[in-house]
């Protein structure tokens, strides 16, 4: 489980980090970041939001793979840097191929907040 400040809960978050931001794709998931001030300037701790849709399988199948990627997410999560907005949404093959996850997510997970600290 996710601490409560680190998960996404607004649909005004989900837009500004998929529409606004960086997109890195693999075979399994595909990864959407953006970083964004807080309050009065002040970074918020990173929040990471979840999108498996229907198409990846039936609802077991569905809260099984949304499981598989929090616990990877958890221990992406230390390393993120303050008031980025992670959006990961997983494609249909995340069912189909569970071993290949893991390294999928860590690669786009790298691969976009290395992008986003370029275009600063």
């Amino acid at each position: 489980m996710l601490p409560a400040s680190a998960r996404m809960r607004s649909s005004a978050a989900f837009d500004q980090a998929v529409r606004g931001g960086v997109r890195c794709g693999r075979p399994t998931v595909v990864v959407h970041a953006r970083v964004t001030a807080g309050e009065n300037g002040a970074k918020a701790p990173a929040q990471v939001g979840f999108i498996v849709s229907k198409k990846v399988g039936n609802a077991v199948t569905r809260n099984r793979v949304k499981r598989r990627l929090r616990h990877l997410v958890r221990a992406e999560l230390p390393g993120t840097a303050d008031g980025a907005l992670v959006v990961v949404r997983a494609l249909p093959a995340s069912a189909t191929e569970p071993t290949r996850l893991a390294a999928d997510l860590s690669a786009a997970w790298h691969s976009c907040l290395g992008r986003l600290a370029v275009g600063r």
